[in-house]
């Protein structure tokens, strides 16, 4: 039996955290929490259910451009919603493109301001 249990966490590397929070607290409507200890460079935690998503303002080694066009075909992090329709209305709104995905799953793929891929999957 493995003795790892689950994710605590996921990180992103942005490049403006008050910019990534207008996108995940204002679109997604994720909460932070102000338990984030200072630890000597910008960034957030965002609550995600009983996992967070730590948003991290430091220098990106990694490609911005140049990323597949279908997130579902590059890293991504995948998030669980409650119904995906409201969430793709508020996307349309912001002006955030996204895929479906092709799996057939009620899922759709996207990217925040910095190009990190996002999945939300409907439970």
């Amino acid at each position: 039996m493995s003795h790892v249990l689950g994710i605590h966490h996921v990180s992103f590397l942005v490049a403006d955290v008050q910019r990534s929070l207008a996108f995940y607290c204002g679109i997604l409507q994720l909460e932070t929490d102000p338990q984030r200890p200072d630890i000597g460079y910008p960034g957030a935690w965002l609550e995600l259910g009983a996992q967070q998503l730590h948003l991290l303002q430091l220098p990106n080694p990694d490609p911005v451009t140049g990323r597949p066009e279908h997130v579902g075909r590059d890293r991504h992090a995948a998030f669980t919603v409650s119904d995906l329709d409201p969430l793709l209305e508020r996307l349309e709104e912001a002006g955030v493109s996204y895929t479906r995905s092709r799996s057939g799953r009620c899922a759709a793929f996207f990217r925040d301001p910095d190009g990190n891929g996002i999945e939300l999957v409907e439970v």
